[in-house]
């Protein structure tokens, strides 16, 4: 079953003045023969008691640096060239390793974003847990299988005995989360380092694991320091946040008042790139910032910020030596040009929408895939998933992990067959032609863009390469001269010069690679595009370029696009409809404002209240955790497949009886026994509390 979380509240107290971690003029570097890299060159923040502090920014920022200074991980390479990091009034620089390794597990943890890397895979759970009591609070292992297993029930793990006795393989990605967060907490640490401790974790996975976070932090005093580029999650999150561009922190304050007013240009331009689940993309359209930050090489005078920022001006902010001004109560700012700049707020016009319903340009109709797995076991992946697609609309496919999206991908793509059903294109059922076996015209006609650029683009070629590959394959051109131009405006498209045609995949950012992979996907002039978490692996600042570019380019090339994401803001933003699956299944169907405005299914409303919000009231909303495993896709509820996790089942028919389809309009569908009116009905708020 589920419960309903309380509203989260306003942030507490003001912490302790005395700082239990304390980090001053840190710099950092690492030295090679060639040269020696400066990652970060003067840095100051603090910890309080109890108090969780976000560190935020986007990759190269030096964040899990400086959480690895503080663990002593800066491997054969890494020097603290200078500074000081003190934890409860101790010097951790250049201490003597028997004293960092007493520190290290018992007073100071941490969480790594790949729980994998903190697991040892050929070793039981159990095993792993009970090193920790037993290294460093002296328990014997009886003991210390004990508390391994009280620390596994407070993580909210079932069946904590089977637990200690699997493997890390045998576990979800959001258990094997939860089991190093017990790891970490188990030997009652004054300070855990939680380094993107959610990345790549389902929307309500995510949920799940910040809420028990924050409920273990107030149940065991623990401060936290929190890493992340997830600004929704440090809102709802931390008390203070830090924000760091180029190795060195620009702007420091109170979670509210950072978020409500933040004065630095870059923060501002952080918030502006966020998804808001209150507005499309007909209403507002994302402003990324322009550029990326500089190599540490190549770190400008004065303001590092300085060639991204709209606000440069020449002779004032080129200055050297540019320090942190106050700005209010404990907010901090370093930006000569704050008081300015303080109500800047760029907005870009909104895409304009569509006013007549596109006719189809593919339809999904029963769809099914079954996978037999022997000895009568069917993995049941999709079953029966029907929906429509309109010329130039993008229909996003929602769902937690293993509900299906991906395989309804492949089989759209033809790296796979549907076991039965329908997929109508240009007149055509392409639903059981694999890709070998399908025309050329329709292969051009489809193309992919994946949630790893690397996995589009070969290393051993230049990034035009592929670009030209495809050119040639599908005859869009013809001869050396007409491929080449047509591969450089195509580079312009996606807003590269020309230049990076002759660059190797390993010379290109994140961003720039999916840029490329885009240009790649576009070269063929597809009809239909089938964008596979395009997104998730970059910062915000990127994803919101690209996901510009991408709505852009699709708008004026006219291409269907489905859009696979877990990122529900995201979702809001980009899509024309949307299609909720949960275990294979389609639970709900409609346009964006239908599914994100009105009447839900109890599984899409647990989705939308799990989306984390930078804005005050935001935080307010009441959120809905799911509790238990999603069942297994091998044996799948004979009723409704949501109904084991449901916090609005109304009783035994959920379990015994497939879902009827409530049709809510002539585009909104839900599959839920509830009725209609119910559906449509505000509920109060403590309503699934009492159900649970």
């Amino acid at each position: 079953m589920t419960k309903v979380a309380e509203p989260i509240s306003t942030k507490g107290e003001r912490a302790s003045e005395t700082p239990l971690l304390a980090v001053r003029d840190l710099r950092i570097e690492f030295r090679g023969k060639a040269e020696t890299i400066v990652a970060v060159p003067k840095l100051s923040f603090e910890v309080k008691p109890g108090e969780s502090f976000g560190l935020v920014g986007e990759s190269g920022c030096g964040k899990s640096t400086t959480a690895m200074a503080i663990m002593g991980y800066l491997g054969a390479t890494g020097v603290v060239a200078g500074g000081s990091i003190r934890f409860e009034g101790e010097e951790l620089v250049n201490a003597p390793a028997h004293k960092l390794r007493a520190i290290r597990g018992r007073r100071i943890a941490m969480v790594y974003q790949d729980p994998m890397s903190a697991l040892n895979p050929v070793k039981t759970i159990g095993a792993q847990l009970a090193e920790v009591p037993m290294l460093h609070l002296g328990a014997s292992r009886v003991e210390a299988l004990d508390m391994a297993a009280a620390m596994l029930k407070d993580v909210r793990l079932p069946d904590a005995g089977d637990m200690l006795k699997r493997y890390p393989h045998q576990l979800s990605g959001g258990q094997q989360q939860r089991v190093v967060i017990a790891m970490a907490l188990l030997g009652r640490p004054s300070l855990l380092l939680l380094d993107e401790p959610t990345t790549g974790l389902d929307v309500t996975v995510e949920s799940a694991v910040i809420d028990l976070i924050g409920e273990l932090r107030r149940r065991y005093g623990t401060s936290l320091l929190f890493i992340s580029h997830n600004l929704g999650l440090i809102a709802e999150s931390c008390d203070r946040v830090g924000i760091m561009y180029s190795g060195e922190l620009v702007e420091e304050a109170p979670t509210c008042e950072l978020f409500g007013r933040p004065r630095h240009p870059y923060t501002q331009g952080l918030i502006d790139c966020i998804p808001d689940i209150g507005n499309g993309k007909h209403s507002r359209t994302l402003a990324a910032i322009p550029g990326h930050i500089p190599l540490p090489s190549e770190r400008p005078r004065g303001c590092l910020f300085g060639p991204r920022c709209a606000g440069f001006r020449a002779g004032l902010c080129d200055r050297p030596g540019m320090t942190l001004e106050p700005v209010g109560e404990r907010h901090v700012v370093r930006c000569v040009r704050w008081p300015e700049l303080e109500v800047a707020h760029r907005e870009l016009p909104p895409l304009s929408g569509e006013s007549a319903a596109p006719a189809a340009e593919i339809t999904f109709s029963d769809i099914t895939k079954f996978y037999h797995l022997g000895h009568h076991k069917t993995l049941k992946a999709n079953e029966a998933v029907s929906f429509e697609a309109g010329k130039a609309e993008i229909v996003a496919l929602v769902g937690e992990s293993g509900c299906g999206k991906s395989t309804l991908a492949r089989i759209v793509t033809g790296l796979d067959r549907a076991t039965s059903g329908e997929i109508r294109m240009a007149g055509e059922n392409i639903a059981a032609i694999e890709a070998s076996a399908r025309p050329k015209p329709l292969l051009q006609s489809i193309q992919m863009v994946f949630q790893n650029p690397d996995s589009t683009l070969n290393p051993s070629h230049s990034a035009g390469f592929s670009i030209r590959r495809s050119l040639k394959k599908f005859g869009i051109r013809k001869g050396k001269a007409a491929i080449d131009q047509r591969m450089r405006e195509l580079l312009e498209m996606v807003r590269l010069s020309p230049d990076f045609a002759a660059r190797r995949p390993s010379q290109l950012s994140g961003g720039q690679k999916q840029r490329i992979a885009i240009a790649r996907a576009f070269a063929s002039d597809p009809s239909l595009i089938v964008a596979d978490e395009p997104v998730s692996a970059l910062d915000v600042s990127v994803q919101a370029a690209v996901v510009t570019l991408l709505l852009d380019i699709q708008k004026t090339r006219h291409a269907t696009m489905l859009f696979i994401s877990h990122d529900l803001a995201l979702v809001r933003h980009v899509a024309d409809k949307v299609v909720v699956m949960y275990l294979g299944k389609v639970m709900e169907k409609g346009t964006v404002e239908e599914i994100f405005g009105g009447a839900t299914h109890p599984y899409t409303e647990a989705l939308i209240s799990a989306i984390r919000s930078t804005k005050p009231e935001g935080a307010e909303r009441n959120r809905i955790t799911l509790t238990g495993d999603t069942p297994s896709p091998v044996d799948v509820p004979r009723g409704c497949r949501f109904a084991s996790r449901c916090h609005r089942k109304l009783g035994s028919i959920c379990d015994r009886e497939p879902p009827p389809i409530r049709r809510m309009s002539a585009t909104h569908e839900i599959a839920c026994h509830i009725p209609a009116e119910a559906l449509e009905s505000p509920r109060h708020p403590d309503e699934a509390s009492d159900r649970s």
